[in-house]
């Protein structure tokens, strides 16, 4: 028989449900990057190209993007576990649904409605995190819980590629499809509901409408957001076309890509969960100058590895970008837990997340055109250095205060 873990409890357990939505967050990671890995089988197959093929992966950030402030807004009104046990369920059937897309139609319509079932998560899963967590780790264990996207995309050309390559790429769908359903089934069964919290007068601490149009007021969300935004372009854009690339630019078969993918989400994962640890241990209330840094070390990168001369040395670079860009990914989202109250949290991480899903979609679409119309992609890495100019820049402005979360608590009261 099941026990149901009770993240209120005791430390292990709450170990527990952080466990396993850290592997949640990693299957969200390995169904989306499935699309990127099939991309060149896909276009072939379909009689597609790169401006169509972009397209497709940017529907999803449409629909993602749209739903990360209502779906971490429904989990502050009612909970963590309801939303993740829908999204989860919910990305799965349409990760699955992929597998028998048979045209361009087809595809954008499931990947539209995948992005709706997947973008409820982030805001639910960093809630469900810091349900039962003390004040003062909330970021340290919301970036960590990032890190898992990294990890995710590292497991995810290991475990796809080579199910496209001996089944196919449908049938690589239908197994990735088929995890998450179960995962979603699991953790119905195995986590409790965070019981509903109440202050002292018996008023229930849950988010409402005066809450939630202060926090969507608050100018120092929305730089966060623009932050993300800049080195979401970053992020999202290499996550989507680096196969791609690799494959047409660099002359490498699906095997080598397969191996040489994975080795930039090692960095990545390493740095974003030490991110949310070095901000509060020696960068506290100078966050935005680390972040800042970080931005422009991604740029300077990036130009060392378009101009490399062996696949060797885009793979090498490739690598220290992402370790420089997933401290800022760590530090957009600890800031947020750091000075929101507890009832606040799945809105405001659904609000950074918007910032990077809506560079989900324009980095992939954006650099399909400049590929399609260049014949390469020169372009392609010019568009994404003036992306990091643009993040550390905004970074700059960011300005923590004693005052931010009485500011809040204001505007809730006016």
């Amino acid at each position: 028989m099941l026990t149901m873990i009770d993240p209120n409890k005791s430390r292990r357990a709450s170990l527990a449900v952080f466990a396993l939505l850290y592997l949640g967050y990693g299957i969200s990671y390995i169904d989306r990057s499935a699309i990127a890995l099939s991309l060149v089988a896909i276009g072939n197959e379909l009689h597609l190209g790169a401006a169509a093929l972009g397209f497709v992966m940017s529907t999803f950030y449409i629909s993602y993007a749209a739903m990360q402030i209502p779906g971490g807004w429904i989990a502050d009104r009612w909970g963590s576990k309801k939303v993740i046990v829908v999204s989860v369920a919910f990305w799965s059937l349409f990760t699955l649904m992929t597998g028998l897309a048979w045209s361009l139609a087809s595809l954008i319509a499931i990947r539209f409605i995948f992005g709706l079932g997947e973008g409820g998560f982030p805001g639910a899963a960093v809630k469900g995190v810091t349900e039962s967590c003390a004040r003062e780790d909330r970021p340290k264990m919301s970036a960590l819980l990032m890190s898992s996207n990294y990890v995710g995309s590292f497991i995810a050309p290991l475990a796809i590629a080579p199910l496209i390559l001996c089944l196919g790429w449908r049938h690589a769908f239908f197994v990735a499809g088929g995890v998450g359903l179960v995962f979603a089934l699991f953790y119905l069964f195995a986590v409790k509901d965070t019981p509903q919290k109440r202050d002292s007068a018996g008023r229930s601490t849950t988010i409402d409408g005066a809450a939630t149009l202060a926090l969507l007021k608050m100018p120092l969300m929305w730089k966060i957001l623009l932050t993300w935004f800049g080195m979401g372009i970053v992020n999202k854009g290499l996550d989507a076309w680096m196969p791609a690339y690799l494959l047409t630019e660099r002359h490498l078969d699906l095997k080598a890509v397969s191996m040489l993918t994975p080795l930039p989400f090692v960095a990545a994962s390493v740095s974003t969960a030490l991110g949310g640890w070095i901000l509060t241990r020696w960068f506290d209330g100078r966050e935005k100058w680390l972040m800042a840094a970080c931005c422009a070390l991604s740029g300077v990168f990036l130009y060392e590895m378009y101009t490399a001369q062996t696949v060797t040395g885009v793979i090498a670079y490739q690598s220290i970008v992402y370790f420089f860009k997933s401290f800022v990914f760590a530090g957009v989202f600890a800031l947020p837990t750091k000075f929101l109250p507890q009832r606040l949290i799945g809105t405001g991480a659904g609000m950074v997340n918007f910032g990077g899903q809506v560079a989900g979609f324009v980095a992939p679409a954006a650099i399909g055109l400049l590929v399609s119309s260049t014949g390469n992609y020169n372009a392609v890495f010019g568009f994404l250095i003036v992306a990091t100019a643009l993040a550390s820049i905004t970074s700059l402005s960011i300005r923590l205060s004693p005052e931010a979360e009485a500011d809040l608590g204001a505007a809730e009261e006016a």
